[in-house]
């Protein structure tokens, strides 16, 4: 009964042709803004690399929200970026602009009146200016060091009035200058998580480095000696395992409490460590994503890890991963 009163209420079809009218409205806006970039974007590129400061991101309206996405999307992707509302800039926050900065200023028909101010002391203070814009006659982008023209597309609205292909295609240029500043910065996974150290994308990007135990807390015995001596070792650590080391220091095996637990019943008195060991134990780089060394340790049914390290000239482990480790961290 309640389908069909719904059915009697909105046409079957009608949100789906409205949602897809909107997508391809989009879409082949993008695929004109692609198709119209050129020398323009480098140069743009090349100012904000450029700046000693921050990227100062300006709008208003729809435009002003598109701005605060852009600089939050910079500030996270290693280039320094800040929004400042027009209004405010014109009430004390132009202070907040120094001629270190550059300053990136959307508008969609490049005449919004309350940018006046700020394109005014970016002229006076020398500041480098980027305008976006679909008019190249516009107030903007005609005072702009560097114009970057939209391509001049219908609204999505049935009114043409609505900010929708318009507010698309800003972010997407935006999103292309911060995706380029991030290369040309050779921005790294690490740099990245230092900036997003918080939620699942912050533990995502955690190195094994970050977590692992050092040299200092190492359980580690020659595989000559004695397997009493040895387990001794495994106790004072209490990582459930003591790594054997041949005479290079190089990892040569791994003794755990579940190897003794299955020779209990064997008369391992005389026992040599190297005797009881299970060889060419897995290892992990410190340089590996924490998740990875999880996953490692989950497929192989184990609960630590010894860690090298690629860049050191000795063979032996720098650290030790427990299982336990990971979770703290948040890891599953």
């Amino acid at each position: 009964m309640g389908s069909a009163i719904l059915e009697d209420v909105v046409p079957a079809h009608g949100d789906l042709a409205v949602a897809r009218r909107v997508i391809d409205a989009a879409g082949e806006a993008v695929r004109l803004l692609a198709d119209s970039l050129g020398p323009e974007f480098t140069k743009a590129v090349d100012i904000l690399k450029a700046a000693k400061g921050r990227v100062i991101v300006s709008g208003i309206g729809k435009s002003g929200h598109i701005a605060r996405k852009i600089a939050a999307t910079m500030a996270s992707t290693g280039t320094p970026a800040h929004f400042v509302h027009p209004s405010e800039a014109s009430h004390g926050d132009l202070g907040e602009i120094t001629r270190n900065d550059a300053l990136l200023i959307l508008s969609w028909r490049g005449e919004t009146t309350e940018l006046s101010d700020l394109i005014v002391y970016a002229k006076r203070f020398r500041i480098p200016l980027i305008g976006m814009a679909w008019n190249p006659e516009s107030t903007l982008l005609k005072a702009a060091d560097v114009a970057l023209v939209l391509p001049h597309v219908r609204e999505a609205c049935p009114h043409g009035l609505a900010p929708t292909t318009s507010t698309t295609l800003m972010i997407v240029l935006g999103d292309a200058l911060a995706m380029a500043l991030m290369e040309r910065r050779d921005f790294s996974l690490d740099a990245y998580r230092n900036l997003h150290p918080g939620g699942s994308l912050g533990r995502a990007l955690i190195r094994v480095r970050d977590l692992m135990h050092g040299a200092d807390e190492l359980p580690l015995a020659r595989k000559e000696t004695p397997l009493r001596e040895a387990i001794a070792v495994m106790e004072k650590h209490n990582f459930g395992c003591v790594g054997l080391t041949d005479g290079t220091g190089a990892l040569a095996g791994i003794i755990t409490d579940g190897d003794l637990r299955r020779r209990f019943d064997q008369n391992l008195r005389d026992a040599k460590a190297a005797d009881v060991m299970t060889k060419n134990p897995k290892t992990v780089r410190s340089d590996q994503l924490a998740a990875e060394a999880l996953a490692l340790m989950n497929d192989k049914t184990i609960t630590q890890l010894f860690v090298l390290d690629p860049a050191a000239t000795s063979a032996g482990p720098v650290g030790i991963l427990h299982i336990h480790d990971c979770l703290k961290a948040g890891l599953r």
